[in-house]
């Protein structure tokens, strides 16, 4: 073709050989998701930093005084409150600078909020029987900030494949 002439629009059923695509710009990206899953990864960063602070708030209290939490009878992952209140500090500290780091966009941190949301959720659910419906709320929490890290890696791997 000359650059007087003029050109005749070009449709998906050009003529063979024809680049129809070439001058044309590239769609936008579908998945109406991701701005979902962006705005989830944002708010699981939000809720891991929250998540973290309480954790050791509700360790300190349980470190402190042990009359904070309820005695149970017998209970088969049965562990004194002392020991219960470090393990919710060290968690909650790790959790509370992991969310940190998914607040700031840190690749490491979305592996690692995988990984301590589920420890989370472990834990609290060993926990049930000292303070159960905080317990039921967190392990909700806890589910929801895998689910949105997880979305938001599957997002992140898709793009750049």
């Amino acid at each position: 073709m000359s650059q007087d002439a003029p050109r005749k629009p070009r449709t998906s059923e050009s003529e063979i050989g024809e680049p129809w695509m070439a001058d044309r710009p590239s769609p936008a990206p579908r998945g109406g998701g991701d701005g979902w899953v962006t705005g989830g990864a944002v708010f699981a960063g939000v809720l891991m930093l929250c998540n973290g602070v309480l954790a050791v708030l509700q360790g300190i209290a349980a470190i402190a005084d042990d009359d904070v939490y309820a005695r149970i009878g017998t209970y088969v992952y049965e562990l004194n409150l002392t020991g219960w209140g470090w393990i919710h500090v060290i968690l909650g500290a790790l959790v509370a600078a992991t969310g940190y780091g998914v607040l700031k966009g840190a690749a490491w941190a979305r592996f690692a909020g995988i990984l301590l949301a589920s420890l989370s959720l472990i834990a609290q659910f060993l926990f049930l029987p000292y303070a159960p419906v905080w317990s039921v709320i967190m392990m909700a929490i806890d589910v929801f900030v895998i689910w949105a890290l997880a979305a938001q890696q599957e997002a992140t791997g898709r793009r750049t494949a």
